[in-house]
């Protein structure tokens, strides 16, 4: 059985390897238009960077201090970091679910370490996104954090038209038919008591839009396309869903509104 194995191996091995050199051109240029949107977030190291987390484990309900790092592929804290979105560091914190987001700011020890004061009240597990410039690169590594206790996992929303934020105020989301692959438009309406509010500048836009795919959690790079609304245009790679968390800024306080953003 071997030997007819190789025999016959040895028969189709060669024909099936020669290739000219017009067929390889056209299978890679085949594989770059099929190949998708690169998304981020989905592992603690990349390009040559990495993230540390000094504690991974949280307590429920109490207000504590997160500490992280960057380090290079030397394992040398990384302390120089672009301006992008008006600041150094973003942090974005979300459980598995797609519940508890936050956005946070933390701020750079003179050793290179990165701070900022957190309370998760829902036990489970969180996903912690670093999202950054280095070297004129945008990068986002993500770690796991764990806050212990019985986890009341929640089912993602169903997709809606319209959402009320943290503080209030309602949302519409205007996306139009959302495709993988394809550069969809999103802009958002913001109402309070059945008035238009206008945001207020916020990171240097009329908006922060954070765009997390189900299941794995990939994170998502949007563009703000207005400096005085919120209106972006983001490419999701795959089909499925897709949360949107959207935050503005009005009165001085900055409010968050979340959709499930179907993409087929």
């Amino acid at each position: 059985v071997f030997g007819a194995a190789a025999l016959a191996g040895a028969a189709i091995g060669p024909e099936a390897d020669v290739k000219t050199e017009e067929e390889h051109s056209d299978m890679n240029t085949s594989a770059e238009h099929a190949a998708p949107d690169p998304v981020r977030g989905l592992a603690i190291a990349g390009d040559g960077l990495r993230i540390v987390v000094d504690d991974p484990e949280l307590r429920r309900g109490e207000r504590e201090t997160l500490r992280f790092r960057i380090e290079d592929d030397r394992g040398e804290t990384v302390r120089d970091f672009d301006v992008e979105h008006e600041r150094r560091m973003h942090l974005i914190l979300a459980r598995r679910d797609l519940t508890g987001f936050q956005h946070l700011h933390p701020e750079q020890a003179p050793d290179g370490s990165w701070s900022v004061p957190v309370r998760l009240a829902e036990a489970g597990s969180y996903r912690l996104f670093a999202d950054f410039s280095h070297g004129g690169e945008p990068e986002t590594l993500a770690a796991d954090l764990r806050v212990d206790g019985p986890a009341d996992l929640r089912p993602l929303p169903d997709p809606a038209p319209t959402a009320v934020s943290d503080g209030g105020y309602d949302v519409r989301l205007d996306a139009g038919s959302a495709r993988p692959g394809e550069e969809a438009g999103l802009r958002f309406t913001i109402t309070r008591h059945g008035e238009p509010v206008r945001p207020e500048p916020y990171l240097g836009a009329g908006g922060h839009l954070v765009a997390l795919r189900d299941g794995d959690l990939a994170f998502l790079h949007v563009h703000p396309l207005s400096d005085d609304a919120a209106e972006f245009a983001a490419t999701f790679p795959t089909a499925g869903r897709y949360r949107l968390f959207l935050q503005f800024q009005h009165e001085g306080r900055i409010h968050t509104a979340a959709f499930t953003q179907e993409v087929q």
